[in-house]
């Protein structure tokens, strides 16, 4: 959907926003929408990562495990 908006729709949009805000609001609007975008991708983030620590964490317990019941199995037999 952004892809479309081109220069022609940011100058159109940044124009309208300068309408309605006035030139004081806009740089504090702008930090503000940074920021929101800055913390979004940050969580995004972290819950990318959050999900890769579980899958390695399962991998490294079923690698216990198996090694447990390997052991378990071997003192059997002896």
């Amino acid at each position: 959907m952004l892809q479309n908006i081109g220069i022609p729709g940011l100058i159109l949009i940044l124009v309208i926003a300068l309408i309605i805000f006035g030139p004081s609001k806009l740089p504090e609007i702008g930090r503000a929408f940074g920021n929101t975008l800055k913390e979004f991708k940050k969580a995004t983030r972290d819950l990318a990562n959050g999900a890769e620590e579980n899958e390695e964490t399962k991998n490294v317990k079923e690698k216990a495990h198996l090694k447990a019941i390997e052991t378990k199995e071997s003192k059997t037999v002896n």
